[in-house]
């Protein structure tokens, strides 16, 4: 492992060019370009063989592209083995070293590096105060709980003083409760030292909690990268639209223009004010989203063209909220979320009126069935 400080010009910037990792004819990650800022906290996400873990070992070295280049700080590293790179990984597993203290595994890479023995101890108490694990420096590993662990295995990582820190889902292992409070603490230890974090995670609640920027893979792809605010509210696909969040889809057939496009759907006629996503076609198949927080619903009709007469069948308590799901007559479900202030049908079996505002509506080209080749 080397030293690198995180404030050297540029020393956090992360570029991947024309990459791609292929096993045998599978493409694991293909075309991949992305660019992470210097001090950025971005996160990759998808789900189980999307690529983000490849793209994630071929940044830390443990993997080598077979196209494509990787720089940091404006250097060429996709040749350079892992200790060479200005970075450190906190992988799934924290895998410390069961039989050295708490104190001697954050050490462990400083010692590697023959660092003097004062700067040892006085780095490794500083990253152990980073963590707020000063107090278990003499503790063995399995005297700690899981989160703490955690937090051993981070300040391991941080000594080196990484200019780019790489985590590959480190807290899926921990219950909901603690894997919230240290998202939390993750970010704020982030903002705190100006390193950059490359982040792996198939939890979508998780990269939205985080993330500056997330970019979402699909099937070794880049689908669409940018603020949570701008992938929740604007998914450049139906792919990213169901994997960020709850989505209503109807499927139907599209028509209308500029403005009001509309959307034949079983049950009536959806309409739109945003623009389609791609090329839109009048005439062709295409996808209809719509998010549960924007669905209302009412005993009584609203009028609104966006409405479809369902029967009510469940309402569930999510904390502050609402989660009210519908049956339409052709067997579709529509789910809607509303505050528990306001006042909403809640009786199973009622008839209701299922609303939506156009600008609500997302609309995409169904997608087609990828050919052998790809």
């Amino acid at each position: 492992m080397t030293t690198h400080l995180v404030d050297e010009a540029r020393a956090g910037e992360v570029t991947l060019s024309g990459v791609s990792r292929i096993y045998g004819k599978n493409y694991a990650v293909r075309d991949l370009d992305l660019h992470v800022n210097a001090g950025e906290f971005i996160s990759l996400l998808g789900p189980s063989g999307c690529g983000k873990t490849t793209t994630l070992r071929m940044i830390g070295g443990f993997e080598y592209p077979d196209t494509g280049s990787i720089s940091i700080a404006a250097k060429h590293v996709e040749a350079l083995p892992p200790h060479k790179r200005p970075v450190n990984t906190v992988f799934q597993a924290y895998a410390l070293f069961p039989h050295l203290s708490v104190a001697q595994n954050v050490a462990y890479g400083l010692r590697y590096q023959k660092t003097p023995k004062n700067e040892v101890r006085e780095r490794v108490a500083e990253a152990l105060q980073m963590v707020r694990m000063g107090t278990f420096a003499e503790r063995m590993p399995a005297q700690l709980s899981g989160g703490q662990q955690q937090r051993i295995a981070l300040a391991r990582a941080l000594v080196n003083r990484p200019a780019v820190l790489l985590l590959d889902e480190p807290m899926s292992a921990l219950d909901r409760k603690l894997r919230e409070e240290m998202q939390i603490e993750l970010k704020l230890l982030q903002q705190q030292l100006g390193t950059t974090f490359v982040f792996v995670t198939h939890d979508q609640e998780e990269a939205m909690t985080m993330s500056d920027r997330i970019a979402v893979m699909n099937s070794g792809r880049l689908e669409q990268i940018g603020p949570p605010s701008a992938v929740y509210d604007d998914p450049s696909s139906a792919y990213v639209a169901g994997f960020i969040g709850q989505q209503n889809f109807f499927t139907g057939t599209l028509s209308g223009g500029p403005g009001a496009w509309t959307v034949e759907v079983p049950g009536g006629t959806l309409v739109s004010s945003r623009e389609p996503a791609g090329s839109p076609v009048a005439g062709a198949p295409a996808e209809v989203a719509v998010r549960p927080e924007h669905v209302r619903i009412s005993e009584t009709p609203s009028g609104d063209r966006n409405e479809i007469r369902s029967t009510l069948m469940s309402v569930s308590q999510l904390g502050s909220a609402l989660q009210i799901v519908t049956i339409t007559p052709d067997g579709l479900k529509i789910m809607a979320r509303s505050p528990r202030s306001v006042d909403v049908p809640t009786t199973p079996g009622a008839d209701v009126y299922c609303s939506w505002p156009a600008d609500a509506v997302h609309v995409f080209p169904t997608p087609t069935a990828p050919t052998e080749s790809e």
